[in-house]
């Protein structure tokens, strides 16, 4: 695991929105492929499995589906400290682990990211279905451009090698 900049993208994508995190992983290749540096990981409905990833990684990312008690399609991130506890706080869950378990994990093993955030969006609907809502897809390239300023924050990316805008010159939603 050479790669030390980690974006993980959780979800069920049986269960419409609640894949959100994974379908965003699949958007982010189509529209940024110039991103170097980055490894991608479809950490699916969660496990335990996913702990080396996690510890071995100086920056990490997650995006996943939250319930933001927002209006659907909602983005919002939660970095540091408070990715930790909001993280912890959410048991309500489809996922076979919390993040907050593999997040206690790293913090007992003294290899927690150093830089982390969670970039989380309101679903919609979270019933059986293979499709994203209208307002979860819309939010992708918010969702995403959120991701790329963090990198650029953290210094994964240098901002002037990529645009905040998709490359694609029309966003394709499906």
């Amino acid at each position: 695991m050479a790669d030390k900049t980690l974006v993980l993208g959780i979800g069920n994508t049986l269960l419409s929105d609640e894949g959100v995190g994974v379908r965003m992983l699949d958007w982010m290749q189509r529209h940024f492929p110039a991103l170097t540096g980055i490894r991608y990981l479809d950490g699916g409905t969660l496990s335990f499995t996913l702990a080396p990833y996690i510890e071995d990684a100086d920056n990490l990312i997650v995006i996943d589906a939250a319930e933001l008690d927002a209006a659907p399609g909602t983005v919002q991130v939660f970095a540091g400290s408070e990715m930790d506890r909001f993280a912890g706080k959410t048991k309500r869950s489809v996922h076979e682990v919390s993040l907050g378990d593999l997040l206690a994990i790293a913090h007992l093993t003294g290899a927690m990211p150093a830089n982390r955030a969670l970039v989380a969006i309101q679903p919609q609907a979270v019933d059986w279905g293979d499709q994203l809502s209208n307002p979860v897809k819309q939010a992708l390239p918010e969702a995403a451009n959120r991701v790329l300023a963090l990198l650029a924050d953290w210094n994964c990316i240098v901002p002037g090698d990529v645009s905040l805008q998709p490359a694609a010159p029309r966003v394709e939603l499906g």
